[in-house]
This record gives structure tokens, sequence and C-alpha cells, in this order.
């Protein structure tokens, strides 16, 4: 019961990495439709923050699909396949010279992604809380058997 309480503890830093990062972008972008920040500046921080967040998206649906939570997987999957189309499309970096005609696009793509990482987010609490209560039955269970 113990890994279980450690693998849900790593469930929930990974999402709320993941979940920090795609508000920081939908920031940025928003920034940008609102004219606060250049276009150089704003493709630059988003595209420094793009191939890292693949990696941990696809970090996270391996650790969801080993350890066989399998509906949590299933809600991370699509984002992780969407990933991988954009990566080997090559259209995962945001082109300074086209953002302002994809500004709509990429933020909307943003939203659903934030969606999805807050359902991942309560599915994940939850499993964390069923996690610490199995771990205190088990201890007391191992208590009273002496």
């Amino acid at each position: 019961m113990a890994w279980a309480l450690i693998l849900a503890v790593a469930f929930l830093v990974i999402n709320i990495a993941l979940f920090a990062s795609t508000f920081y972008q939908i920031l940025i972008l928003s920034d940008l439709e609102a004219d606060y920040i250049n276009m150089y500046e704003a493709a630059s921080r988003i595209n420094g923050l793009i191939l890292p967040d693949f990696i941990l998206q696809g970090v996270l649906s391996v650790l969801l699909l080993m350890t066989g939570h399998w509906l949590m997987f299933l809600v991370s999957v699509p984002v992780t396949c969407y990933h991988v189309m954009l990566y080997v499309k090559r259209r995962h970096l945001i082109d300074v010279t086209e953002v302002f005609r994809v500004l709509g696009t990429e933020k909307k793509y943003r939203m659903v992604k934030l969606g999805l990482l807050s359902l991942l987010f309560l599915m994940v609490i939850f499993r964390l809380v069923l996690s610490i209560f199995e771990s205190f039955v088990d201890d007391e269970d191992a208590f009273h058997s002496f």
C-alpha cells in the first residue's frame, strides 16, 4: 500500500506541474491578445515550455498505463496522442510570424487541455485520499494483530 501512496503523490506532482504550465501558457496567450507582450517574447516563452510539457505528459501517461490506472490513463491519452501528432508533423512550436493567426486555436487547445487536466486532477486527488485511507487501515490492522 505504500507504493500506491507514493504513486498517487507522484501523479499529483506531475499533474500540478502540467496544470501550472498550461495555465501559464494561457496567460501568455491572453497577454499577447491584449498586446501586453510582444509576439517574439510570447513565442519564446511558450516554445521553451512545450517540449518539457510533452515529455511530462508522456511520462504521466506511461506511468498510468504501467500501474494499471486505466480510467486516469483514458483521460490523459487524448492529450498525449495530440502531442505526439503535433511533434511528428513538426507543428508543436509556435511560429512568431503566424502567432496572431493561430492565437484563437492555440487558446482553445490549451483550455481543453486545462479542462482534461482538471478532471485528471480530481481523479488523482480521489486516488490519493483513497491510498491514504487504505494505508491507515492497513497500519491499524497490523497493529491489532500483535
